[in-house]
């Protein structure tokens, strides 16, 4: 990724490794920041903060009660490459009271557009 480069991609289609690649060494070098649309099914992943990501998903017309954050790993394989934890997920209105995501329901619909649109935490 050049400097010209933006540091948040919105997904819709599978992310290209090439990008990846070059988004998880942008910030972190081993993990990458994304923010998932439930309702929407699109991910916005990189930034430093999760907020980033964020923003941009709500100027795309997300609505906030749709949008969770979490981490991807590459490399820990599908059961250890996402951390449901983020600070945008603080949310008690939505009976989520802490940093991590707490319904299993929000998880798995995360889980399973990441792994269609990111990946399954293969190796870069």
């Amino acid at each position: 990724m050049s400097d010209t480069d933006p540091d948040v991609v919105v997904l819709t289609t599978p992310i290209a490794l090439d990008q990846l690649r070059a988004i998880v060494a942008r910030f972190f070098i081993d993990m990458v920041k994304l923010v998932v649309d439930v309702k929407r099914n699109v991910i916005a992943i990189g930034g430093e903060l999760h907020a980033d990501a964020e923003a941009v998903l709500l100027e795309q017309g997300s609505q906030q009660q749709d949008l969770w954050g979490a981490n991807y790993y590459p490399g820990r394989g599908p059961v250890n490459c996402i951390e449901y934890t983020a600070l945008i997920n603080i949310r008690p209105s939505q009976e989520n009271r802490s940093m991590e995501i707490e319904a299993e329901s929000i998880r798995q619909r995360i889980r399973e557009l990441v792994f269609s649109l990111v990946g399954q935490g293969e190796p870069l």
